[in-house]
């Protein structure tokens, strides 16, 4: 048990300080390249200008790169593999214990983070240098076309390779089986989960709501003694912190799509590999620990839904964040509050997959 906490929480550190050392770097490199928006605001999901928005953010979103999620996924790379590298380098008993990377825990969400990362990165370029616009990189189709296609493939290994086919549930001793029809609900979750990226936006508040998620499915994992998926789930944790450390107000960086779809992409395995693969519900639990991101993508949907049916809107400004911004609080007043609410979902949803 003494050396599974030291696996689980010492990669987190590394990975803290991978990061801390590599934001010096990115950010002078993204800043001498000005890799930030040349025109501040955005379009919604109709193609329309956001005035509101746009008024409210004119002064944050240029001058200031994009691009900081790369900090994440690339401290949780270099940490696994100086770790794998000192196990083969150095094979004595205590680095081949603390070597986490293995083929039925952790190649899974990190192949999940990495892609995400990289097609995250793709749109952050396009949206930098290669729009006419200035507001837009990829479509949103293409977006969750890559998504969609990522839920795809994990459900696919879920299903033939791990012979998983129902959720777990409380109240179900074997899980709720669903056959075939496992492969859509992963991908119809793993998309729902990234429509939740869109929790960034204001200084430190997506990397405060991801760290609770990810810290509470760390707790989730090691209580399934699948201790390398909580490794990998603290890594992420660490990377987060070294971000969040220069993503405070006023941010030197903003996390942008490279940090939310390969975190969300992620998220989406993790809750799949604690739930009937950990004999646990951890994908029951996903809405209470992700409430954030839930209430977020939900608060899009009914803006939308209302403008279309009701014409007029419910929120000032969707999602929900930037509504309490509208109506006069303060940005940091929004994100530490939202940070509160994530980590009382993080411990209920803890909760509620253990002492189920």
């Amino acid at each position: 048990m003494p050396l599974d906490i030291v696996k689980v929480f010492l990669p987190s550190v590394i990975a803290f300080a991978i990061g801390i050392v590599t934001t010096y770097f990115l950010s002078a490199e993204l800043y001498k390249r000005k890799m930030w928006k040349k025109k501040a605001g955005k379009i919604d999901f109709a193609g329309n200008k956001t005035p509101l928005f746009n008024e409210l953010h004119k002064d944050r979103e240029v001058n200031t790169p994009r691009m900081g999620g790369i900090v994440i996924w690339l401290s949780a790379a270099l940490t696994i593999s100086i770790l794998w590298f000192l196990s083969k380098i150095f094979p004595i008993d205590y680095f081949l214990k603390i070597d986490f990377l293995s083929r039925n825990q952790t190649w899974i969400p990190l192949v999940a983070l990495l892609i995400g990362g990289l097609i995250g990165l793709v749109d952050d370029f396009i949206e930098i240098r290669g729009s006419g616009n200035g507001y837009g990189g990829l479509s949103l189709k293409k977006r969750l076309a890559v998504v969609g296609t990522v839920g795809l493939l994990a459900a696919v290994w879920f299903y033939f390779k791990l012979d998983i086919s129902a959720i777990g549930f409380p109240g179900f001793p074997n899980g709720i089986e669903l056959g075939f029809f496992f492969i859509p609900l992963f991908i119809l979750v793993t998309m729902g989960i990234y429509s939740g990226g869109v929790i960034d936006g204001i200084d430190g508040l997506a990397g405060g709501i991801f760290a609770s998620i990810f810290a509470a499915y760390a707790g989730i994992a090691f209580y399934q003694q699948q201790i390398d998926l909580a490794a990998f789930c603290a890594l992420i944790v660490g990377g987060i912190l070294a971000f969040l450390w220069f993503n405070i107000p006023p941010a030197r960086y903003y996390m942008s799509e490279t940090g939310t779809m390969g975190l969300t992409m992620a998220l989406a395995v993790v809750a799949f590999m604690t739930d009937r693969l950990g004999g646990g519900y951890g994908l029951a639990a996903l809405p209470i620990i992700a409430l954030p991101l839930v209430v977020t993508s939900a608060s899009n949907v009914i803006q939308v839904l209302s403008k279309k049916f009701r014409g007029k809107k419910v929120f000032l400004i969707a999602p929900i964040h930037h509504h309490f911004e509208a109506k006069g609080w303060p940005s940091y007043k929004v994100t530490m509050r939202f940070w509160i609410i994530g980590v009382v979902c993080a411990i209920l949803g803890m909760i509620f997959a253990l002492a189920g």
